[in-house]
């Protein structure tokens, strides 16, 4: 991958993964070169993941030289502390710091935990959930420009950013349409797509869509 210093990071990923593509994020706007290692999780996960990760056996992994971390806010912290002469992700501010935290796992707890019903339910009941979500993250960014806020670019976008590649499925399944429902928070998607380290980590809705109608046809919702 491309980046400006060469520090011997290693990142495990499989490419349409938002864990993943947080990481590919954080580390072109940090400026950090690494390599990139494609995992196949969907079939046989390498030895190399497996003694990497042994508890939750899932990407993303990235590797330090000896050191190992894993978990994608936590990667995000990580190239935060030992890389302080890149650009931060948080802000100095403890209490600012604390706030961004608490919104990337409110990402983690709702977008992911009702948007991953796309690949095991037909209900739209998920969909009018959703709603709810889309909601209450566009009530947060308000008038910002990101979610940071006088931070710029930062954490919680990083931390939601990947998500948004789901939206055409959000409409295609559920009925649910982010630009009529939360039109600031599209707004958003589009002005962050504008950076070169979310344009060249995320894959085009349309390949994500693909993706997803393929894990509904193996679960038999196709």
């Amino acid at each position: 991958m491309a980046g400006e210093k060469n520090v011997g990071l290693v990142l495990l990923d499989f490419w349409v993964s938002p864990f993943g593509q947080r990481c590919r994020i954080a580390l072109a706007e940090k400026g950090l070169s690494y390599e990139y290692v494609e995992e196949n999780i969907m079939a046989t996960k390498s030895d190399r993941l497996l003694r990497s990760n042994p508890i939750y056996k899932q990407i993303p992994v990235l590797l330090h030289d000896s050191r190992i971390v894993i978990e994608s806010l936590i990667i995000l912290q990580y190239l935060d502390e030992v890389f302080p002469d890149t650009r931060s992700l948080l802000p100095t501010d403890p209490s600012e710091r604390a706030h961004a935290r608490f919104w990337a796992d409110y990402v983690d707890k709702k977008v992911y935990g009702c948007g991953s019903r796309l690949y095991t339910e037909q209900q739209l009941q998920a969909g009018t959930e959703m709603v709810g979500i889309l909601k209450t993250l566009e009530e947060e960014l308000g008038e910002k420009e990101f979610f940071g806020g006088e931070h710029g670019f930062g954490f919680m976008d990083v931390a939601l950013m990947p998500f948004t590649t789901w939206f055409e499925s959000f409409n295609r399944y559920w009925g649910v349409n982010v630009e009529e429902v939360a039109p600031m928070l599209a707004a958003w998607a589009a002005r962050c797509m504008k950076r070169e380290s979310v344009s060249k980590s995320l894959y085009s809705s349309e390949k994500v869509h693909d993706f997803i109608s393929g894990m509904r046809k193996d679960a038999g919702f196709e």
